[in-house]
């Protein structure tokens, strides 16, 4: 057996279960940021910081889109 084989054999197992924590752990951590910029935009005390909120916001956004789109091209690249 291989390094990159588990104990059933499957190669690359290991390496798609480390990728799936790693996007969860992305995820988490962009949803944190996505939440933080929702909340400055709504207590924002101008049109200035709600702007840049909003645009942290879409960014944030942006963001997990990407994650999602390399976590479906991994997928279909190992299956």
């Amino acid at each position: 057996m291989t390094e990159s084989q588990d104990a059933s054999g499957n190669a690359g197992s290991q390496s798609s279960l480390d990728l799936q924590a790693l996007f969860h752990r992305l995820n988490n951590q962009l949803g944190v940021l996505l939440a933080q910029a929702e909340l400055l935009e709504a207590k924002a005390p101008d049109d200035a910081n709600r702007l840049r909120a909003a645009q942290m916001v879409s960014s944030t956004l942006a963001a997990l889109g990407t994650v999602r789109e390399i976590r479906q091209r991994t997928e279909l690249a190992a299956g």
